[in-house]
């Protein structure tokens, strides 16, 4: 049975460069309200830009791709999806305004997450949004021969539910106790969510909106102007690597931390 623990975290995480990381991301934060009272014409440009960049950023890591006309049409003008990707895009575009206008009402419990898997095929009926996976998934390359292998095993089916509520309880006890920093809690958190791979399709796309989800509701905002997601998108190599590796030896799970903190601070 994995574990899922935050309540200790590993000695290699008291890292200089990753506080100083974090120091400089609360000093962001800390002039984030100075900014939206003083621009507020400007951030409104901003977040409208965002959601583009987003919604199309997060899809096309995960080979999905329509032309920019058509994502500007779905996500600015709400256009009726017409074949299969644009589905997938406006269900993403759903999740993320709802996660832009309630976060502060939405807690990342098991239900949560399986109203929000939902919601993301939401224009695709017949998918099976909204249920843990019914079979054992498997993370698999092909190398340059063709030849395919196995890089990673997630849990079975059978272990998902539970693993996702013990996940989920464990990283909220962890976020109200106060005694660790979000930003060092939220990666280790994703990678958790990741190595479970709790869903037939779409997890990494919901690990995504999970991450804006939690950094809003931890006060930082950023997210919501400048696409975090466009930024993993232009460093997914390496990032998708690091994860990779870390969820290939636990033991290597803080190796995971420091790109996300990277790919955050740059958005700010």
């Amino acid at each position: 049975m994995r574990k899922f623990d935050y309540t200790k975290l590993p000695d290699e995480l008291m890292h200089y460069e990753l506080m100083n990381l974090i120091s400089a991301i609360h000093e962001y934060k800390g002039k984030q309200e100075l900014f939206i009272e003083a621009k507020p014409d400007i951030l409104e440009s901003m977040l409208e830009i965002a959601k583009i960049q987003s919604t199309g950023a997060s899809n096309r890591i995960e080979g999905i791709y329509i032309s920019d006309e058509r994502l500007d049409a779905l996500v600015k003008l709400k256009a009726e999806p017409q074949n299969r990707s644009e589905r997938e895009i406006a269900g993403y575009r759903e999740v993320l305004s709802l996660i832009h206008e309630n976060y502060d009402h939405i807690t990342p419990n098991t239900n949560v997450i399986l109203q929000l898997h939902r919601d993301l095929y939401h224009f695709s009926p017949s998918s099976s949004g909204g249920k843990f996976k019914n079979s054992d998934n498997i993370i698999a390359e092909t190398d340059a021969s063709g030849k395919r292998k196995v890089r990673f095993q997630p849990l079975s089916a059978f272990e998902t539910p539970d693993a996702v509520d013990r996940l989920t309880t464990t990283f909220i006890e962890a976020v109200n106790a106060d005694k660790y920093d979000p930003l060092l809690l939220i990666p280790m958190f994703v990678l958790d969510f990741l190595c479970i791979h709790p869903f037939n399709d779409g997890n990494g796309r919901l690990s995504r909106l999970l991450t804006l989800l939690i950094l809003y509701r931890s006060g930082y905002i950023v997210g919501k102007y400048l696409s975090i997601e466009m930024i993993i998108e232009n460093t997914k190599e390496t990032y998708n690597e690091v994860y990779m590796t870390a969820q290939l030896d636990g033991r290597k799970k803080t190796t995971a931390i420091l790109p996300l903190l990277s790919i955050t601070l740059k958005s700010s």
